[in-house]
């Protein structure tokens, strides 16, 4: 409000003349707090802003980049308490339980029996002063309170096209699915391809991707290992007899399926009592070596396939340049280091304006750019504009400017 009261591009942008009177900074905070808490304002205000990006073309709708940052919550990491909390069950759990049934019933085991027992718990810091803030370990980032800042952009232009909030206690592969369901039914989007990092690559992301026709393209992470000993890799998979071959030709055949969704393939102690590789393969006192294989596993073998090729390759390269760049923009230029409020509610609010306005921004200077290849070659963009200013601003502050010529 300060700067509006003494910088003459803040008054032309919002219409205000040099003696109007500008608004007192408690306005917004006070409309914020009263007219529209409990509302999902700030979430009509971002689809609206995407809206006018398609109008103009700006969005292709195709491609699409997922990622997530943190912020950190106005929160003492020492300051907090211990509790126990019920264990929410994944959203997928009735499809993978079911097709842990499938896979047994096509072995020719029977279902596994059915568990009665109280609902799992898990032990959990809250903070006192922020308790819906999420409190995060993780190797090479910072400890403590924070919120995930889940985010979708477009590979055209890199438009946000999906923000979600959560505590920084939920992983990243949770929500993806569902927001990205949100998204194709909200906006219409026919996504044909996504971009993500190593974090979302599991089996319910890899079956999600390619049962909605999605082409997935996943980084890799290398697996923990234990050094002097055979990766998963050296153990070949045969198809045919639905078994495994160990490094030194040894078939281990099909066990069982646990309740976790993963097949188990075993040796028997007589194959590997005398085998000279048996200290590079397995430390088990039965003797046994025993290779787990998902009952999805063929979902992430498709998607993994598809970082190998010419066309993963490029794709998985503009990442960096989209959602990445966007959360740089966003920390440098829109205080997304930081959580300004308590509060989940007051987080999405935050993290939805700040990516309208990086999205107000890139349309304007995208359809600025526009406007001066179109006018360029019949004549000087300055000297048609700079006498008469008024139609550049209800061009470019309105968003009513359609041209053709826009990359779709």
């Amino acid at each position: 409000m300060r700067e509006i009261q003494v910088n003459v591009a803040y008054r032309w942008f919002l219409g205000l003349r040099l003696t109007d009177k500008v608004p007192d900074a408690s306005t917004l905070s006070q409309k914020r707090r009263r007219r529209f808490a409990g509302t999902d304002i700030e979430q009509h205000i971002f689809d609206a802003i995407v809206e006018q990006a398609i109008e103009h073309r700006l969005i292709g709708g195709r491609v699409f980049y997922s990622d997530s940052t943190h912020l950190k919550a106005s929160a003492n990491k020492n300051r907090h308490d211990l509790h126990q909390v019920a264990q929410t069950p994944a959203a997928y759990l009735a499809e993978l339980e079911a097709a842990i049934d499938a896979d047994r019933e096509a072995h020719g085991k029977k279902p596994l029996p059915v568990k009665e027992e109280a609902a799992p718990t898990k032990e959990i810091k809250v903070s006192r002063t922020d308790p819906e803030a999420g409190y995060r370990v993780r190797d090479g980032k910072p400890t403590g309170f924070f919120y995930l800042d889940h985010r979708t952009v477009d590979g055209a232009h890199a438009l946000i096209t999906d923000i979600h909030v959560t505590p920084a206690n939920v992983h990243d592969s949770g929500p993806y699915l569902g927001r990205l369901d949100r998204m194709r039914a909200r906006f219409g989007f026919d996504v044909a391809a996504a971009g993500l990092d190593a974090g979302y690559f599991t089996p319910a992301i890899c079956k999600g991707l390619e049962e909605r026709g999605i082409y997935g393209v996943i980084g890799y992470r290398r697996p923990n290992h234990r050094d002097g000993y055979f990766t998963k890799r050296d153990y070949g998979y045969d198809r045919e007899r639905d078994g495994y071959v160990c490094p030194n030709g040894q078939f281990l055949p099909y066990r069982t399926t646990n309740r976790v969704g993963y097949r188990e393939y075993a040796s028997s102690a007589d194959q590997c009592a005398n085998c000279l590789m048996k200290g590079q393969c397995t430390q088990s006192a039965a003797g046994v070596k025993v290779v787990t294989r998902h009952v999805w596993e063929d979902f992430k073998e498709a998607v993994g396939a598809h970082r190998l090729t010419d066309k993963g390759k490029a794709l998985y390269k503009r990442r960096k340049e989209t959602v990445e760049r966007s959360f740089a923009d966003a920390k440098e230029l829109h205080g997304h280091r930081y959580a300004r409020f308590r509060g989940l509610a007051k987080a999405r609010a935050q993290c939805l304006l700040a990516g309208a306005c990086q999205n107000m921004k890139k349309i304007a200077r995208l359809l600025a750019r526009a406007l001066l290849r179109f006018f360029a070659p019949q004549r000087d963009f300055r000297s048609a504009f700079c006498p008469h200013f008024a139609p550049l601003r209800a061009i470019t502050s309105n968003f009513v400017f359609q041209p053709s010529f826009v990359m779709r």
